[in-house]
């Protein structure tokens, strides 16, 4: 149940001390969905004699620009470890208590943050009162799982929430150009997603399995890149003193990061999980990505819309403080305004905790800050393009730009599965960073350029 922010009766809190902050800003437009004339590249790609042909229409997600996100996902980097999740997974003073996936040992996944709501609903559950008021902040997939959980649970439950939208890093976008929505957040499924699946169909959301893949060189077709370097650096790393940067461990073990096949490898990785090879962890290394997936090809939003029916829920509005002692807290609200209440769950991304774009007061425990100091925040970006025509011809899922200077050498090829010729670009860490301060223009050539060796050139 959304209702205004101006007719929210707020009040300060009883004990808590109250918070002075700067108001955020607020959340960028989106990205257009039809094409742009076809631009000159700006960054270089396969040294393509011609561009190929422009797509009748492309969206772009803008997670590392985005100021209620500043990443798309957490990631466990150097000196850093799975316990730092478990840590940040801790309620402090059985007040303040953390979701999302960077509490999660699945993170970055759908699975993740479903499992990091039902995980402090029930911390607070056992912490709480019979009727208490509860805030969520974050109305994403975490927060809208453990809002519906308190609410069953009989407390009075308020959910706060930035943007002017639900879904936090779940995004569908809701376009008629589109036959296909375009998810500019999470939506691919793996085999260990099997509750995720469920809930997924409830919705009557197709999911559909993506099978195949084809890497090009520009002297053709070459085996598609494997975790053999991976594997090796592993190796490598798990008798050392100290951890080390995947990176490091990686030429330490023979790998050779620029030879075509590895970097397309780490480029992989670096789009699954947001980071680059140095700043990830051998110790604590990501799974190799797993290519035996499913997508989620239809509305997702009704994965957070139905858990949050008929709750409180205040939109356009940010959380700039959270004061709290043992008489309750206090949310400072970008608006001057504050709320009190007896408990708060936050759910916001890793990333606006590490930017400390939420106060608190008191500081959080220094175990807690250390948590949020250790772990990473990963960048991800993808890229829609949708095509009139078929001009690809083959039904491999995943595509793989292997030498070459391609800004995007992932590729997901969403035909086979949806009988729409429609291909989704996937890069992460640095190169993200960089994509995402292009213009629509630039990010458009620099993808077609990356795609030179998979498509035909313009006539």
């Amino acid at each position: 149940m959304g209702i205004s922010r101006r007719t929210f009766f707020v009040g300060a809190g009883a004990g808590a001390v109250a918070v002075l902050l700067a108001a955020c800003t607020p959340e960028p437009a989106p990205n257009p969905t039809t094409a742009a004339p076809t631009p000159t590249p700006t960054a270089p790609g396969p040294t393509p004699t011609a561009l190929p042909a422009k797509p009748a229409a492309f969206v772009r997600s803008a997670w590392s620009t985005d100021p209620y996100a500043r990443g798309a996902m957490s990631f466990t980097a150097v000196g850093s470890s799975p316990a730092d999740r478990e840590t940040l997974s801790e309620p402090v003073e059985s007040r303040v208590f953390f979701a999302g996936e960077a509490t999660s040992d699945r993170p970055g996944t759908l699975s993740g943050a479903v499992s990091s709501g039902e995980r402090v609903a029930e911390q607070v559950g056992v912490a709480a009162a019979n009727g208490e008021r509860i805030a969520v902040i974050g109305a994403g997939l975490s927060g809208a799982i453990a809002a519906a959980r308190l609410r069953q649970a009989g407390f009075e439950v308020t959910v706060i929430e930035a943007r002017d939208r639900i879904g936090g890093r779940l995004h569908t976008l809701d376009d008629d150009a589109w036959p296909v929505p375009p998810q500019l957040g999470a939506w691919l499924l793996s085999p260990d997603d099997s509750e995720v699946q469920q809930r997924i169909a409830l919705h009557d959301v197709p999911v559909e399995a993506l099978d195949g893949e084809l890497a090009l060189t520009d002297a053709g077709s070459v085996e598609a890149p494997d975790a053999a370097p991976l594997e090796a650096a592993i190796a490598w790393a798990e008798p050392r003193p100290a951890d080390a940067p995947l990176l490091e461990a990686l030429t330490e073990s023979g790998g050779d990061p620029e030879a075509p096949d590895t970097a397309a490898f780490l480029a992989l990785l670096a789009a699954t999980t947001g980071a680059d090879a140095a700043e990830l962890s051998a110790w604590f290394p990501p799974e190799s990505p797993d290519l035996q997936l499913e997508a989620a090809v239809g509305d997702l939003r009704d994965l957070v819309a139905g858990p949050l029916d008929d709750i409180k829920l205040l939109r356009s509005t940010t959380v700039v403080g959270i004061a709290y002692d043992d008489t309750g807290v206090s949310l400072r609200l970008g608006t001057g305004e504050a709320l009190s209440v007896d408990r708060v769950v936050v759910t916001v991304p890793l990333g606006v905790l590490k930017d400390e774009g939420i106060e608190f007061e008191p500081l959080l425990p220094f175990s807690h800050r250390g948590a949020i100091a250790a772990l990473g925040m990963g960048d991800v970006e993808t890229i829609w393009l949708r095509f009139d025509d078929d001009v690809w011809d083959t039904d491999a899922a995943f595509w793989h730009v292997v030498g070459g200077d391609a800004t995007i050498r992932s590729w997901i090829n969403l035909a086979p599965a949806t009988g729409e010729n429609i291909l989704v670009g996937r890069v992460g860490g640095e190169a993200a960073r960089a994509f995402a301060q292009l213009s629509d223009d630039e990010a458009l050539a620099a993808a077609l350029a990356s795609l030179a060796w998979f498509l035909p050139p313009a006539q």
